[in-house]
């Protein structure tokens, strides 16, 4: 499939991500008339939308019944098809795990889960509603490949990326309306997005941080531009798979600068942070991690921004967990 090239790329600058999500996938199902598009009665708010406009008879609405989607989705991709099931993250990460577990990850089908509104981007909604375990569920899962991307032109090309690629995929996307639209992080539109490669978004010394998604990415961006500005050195990672996470960058990064900072819109156990430490750990690197994320709670209810601040996920408190190793 041709890929796009970065003056087209552009476009997608200043839309949201999930925009970006559904405008992909509907250029997608251009190039590959296999594609078909299934969802539990959220074709807006996953922006299956774009896809369903233009290719109606490969768009399929399941109702709310989740489990019953996916299901279908493993029968669609066992006669030759590749399903895009989309719904709520909380719905997707919890409700179907199962049938994610057992009809697709177990005989390794080509089915796609997108993930909308994760992490506290239903703040409003409670426990009930909050996505904060979904890296540790699926992570868990064998032959699965999650995607958390950071930013629009990312979400476009994980899109692309994830449509080419053969197996079963996770793709973690949030609303990030909550905080007036994510920002695009890369200066160059021709940076190259490759499943299970990270992306060093600025070279540092004293320590490294490594981050996940648009809205805690938005934050680290923001930390070590302060952390910068203070004198400290900053290497910046964009993690954008954590599974499988580059485990040669974060070897690199460990050994070279001997301080990692974790960042993930996530609980700290079983999430992207505890996944580093691991591959640090196993590779016998003295280095010291400090992770940013929930701190093993039910978070409270509110809106987005609030329900962040409350529970730590600040500009500031990835500042103060740099500090505190440096």
């Amino acid at each position: 499939m041709a890929e796009r090239s970065a003056a087209d790329m552009s476009s997608f600058i200043g839309m949201a991500g999930r925009d970006a999500f559904g405008k992909m996938l509907a250029e997608m199902g251009e190039e590959n008339k296999n594609i078909v598009a299934l969802s539990a009665d959220c074709e807006g708010t996953t922006k299956i939308s774009f896809f369903a406009k233009k290719f109606p008879e490969r768009t399929f609405n399941f109702g709310i019944a989740e489990a019953n989607m996916v299901s279908a989705a493993a029968g669609m991709a066992v006669a030759g098809k590749v399903p895009v099931a989309g719904g709520f993250g909380f719905l997707m990460a919890l409700r179907v795990t199962e049938q994610i577990r057992t009809d697709i990850c177990y005989p390794r089908l080509n089915v796609k889960i997108v993930a909308s509104a994760s992490g506290l981007a239903m703040g409003t909604g409670g426990t009930t509603h909050h996505c904060t375990e979904d890296f540790a569920i699926m992570r868990s899962f064998a032959n699965i490949v999650i995607v958390s991307p950071a930013s629009p032109i990312e979400t476009a090309k994980a899109t692309r990326a994830i449509l080419e690629y053969d197996g079963p995929v996770y793709l973690r996307l949030e609303r990030d309306a909550a905080f007036g639209g994510i920002e695009e992080i890369y200066t160059r539109e021709d940076i190259p997005f490759k499943l299970g490669k990270a992306v060093t978004l600025e070279e540092g010394k004293d320590l490294t941080m490594i981050f996940t998604g648009g809205a805690l990415g938005k934050m680290a961006v923001e930390a070590a531009k302060e952390l910068k500005k203070q004198g400290v050195s900053v290497r910046l990672i964009n993690m954008h798979t954590v599974k499988p996470l580059d485990e040669e960058i974060i070897k690199k990064a460990a050994e070279e600068t001997r301080k990692i900072v974790t960042v993930e819109e996530h609980n700290v156990v079983g999430g992207m942070g505890e996944a580093v430490s691991s591959v640090i750990a196993e590779a016998g690197i003295p280095a010291r991690v400090k992770k940013v994320g929930i701190c093993d709670e039910f978070c409270c209810i509110g809106p987005t921004a609030e329900v962040m601040r409350i529970h730590g996920l600040t500009p500031e408190n990835v500042i103060n967990a740099a500090k505190s190793l440096l």
